[in-house]
């Protein structure tokens, strides 16, 4: 028998090559993968880097729900960035696809590989603005999104049509 799911929520970026079209085929790719039930889809958002130079990203946040226990899901996100050409040269560097585990369910975990809650996450227009589609009465790092979504006015981030 296997695990009830859970729901899992994953930040998507892009910012080289025709990342929007990157981000559909990686939706698309979840909703085939194994252990993912099904994927829910935030509008996609144009933002400036952070932290880092290059092209602007297409970002955006799914919700999934998910029988994968949280390193596997990682696993399975990490075997998509690298289909899709994902490389590590340096620490932000521009790339292809970018998937990050941001939450799962309610759990904490303080891993050599993965960190979840995303410790970041609560300081990202493009990780907030997104993931506020999808859920806009979480609460992050114990305060209401829309909190801190007032405190990262500064970060130019755009709603893409469609």
């Amino acid at each position: 028998m296997s695990p009830s799911p859970v729901r899992a929520y994953i930040g998507l970026g892009a910012n080289l090559g025709d990342s929007a079209a990157t981000l559909r085929d990686v939706l698309a790719e979840l909703q085939t993968t194994d252990g993912i039930d099904a994927v829910t889809a935030s509008p996609f958002y144009r933002s400036a880097p952070v932290d880092a130079t290059g092209p602007d990203f297409i970002n955006a946040v799914a919700a999934l729900d998910t029988r994968l226990p949280p390193l596997a899901l990682l696993d399975a996100l990490q075997a998509l960035e690298n289909r899709h050409g994902r490389v590590r040269p340096y620490r932000n560097a521009p790339r292809t696809l970018d998937l990050d585990l941001l939450t799962y369910s309610d759990v904490a975990m303080d891993h050599e590989r993965l960190i979840l809650p995303h410790p970041r996450m609560h300081q990202r227009a493009f990780v907030l603005l997104p993931l506020r589609d999808l859920a806009p009465d979480m609460i992050v790092q114990g305060r209401p999104i829309s909190t801190w979504i007032s405190l990262i006015q500064d970060q130019p981030i755009e709603r893409l049509p469609g």
